[in-house]
């Protein structure tokens, strides 16, 4: 039988440092999101359904692109944080390490997408 201490079980299971910091981006996230996603729907709205010369022309004003901008880019800071933890609660072992890297990669590449497509339809 062995007697171990609460210290020694923990020993090995990971550090506990980057949790917190990690649930506050969430929190700042999902409140900048509160705000910036009504502001879209209201920018966006004007042009939905319009054909490709007046979203170009809308699009060039600073206003609606910047609001865009951020949503496109908090959004998927957002969408980063979450998966990862889902991936952590739920995957094990080696594709745990896997798929985290992969959502980053995805969502990294998705605001990088984003803002170009931004850009090109802006300019």
């Amino acid at each position: 039988m062995a007697f171990l201490t609460d210290r020694k079980r923990a020993d090995g299971m990971g550090s506990a440092k980057s949790g917190t910091e990690h649930h506050w981006r969430t929190q700042i996230t999902s409140i900048a999101l509160l705000i910036l996603v009504p502001i879209f729907v209201f920018t966006f709205g004007p042009v939905l359904g319009e054909d490709y010369a007046t979203v170009t022309a809308y699009y060039a004003r600073p206003f609606p692109a910047i609001i865009a901008a951020l949503t496109i880019m908090v959004g998927f800071l957002h969408f980063k944080e979450g998966v990862q933890v889902l991936i952590e609660d739920y995957v094990h072992g080696q594709a745990r390490k896997f798929l985290i890297i992969a959502m980053i990669c995805l969502s990294n590449v998705a605001i990088l997408v984003g803002l170009y497509a931004l850009i090109r339809l802006a300019l």
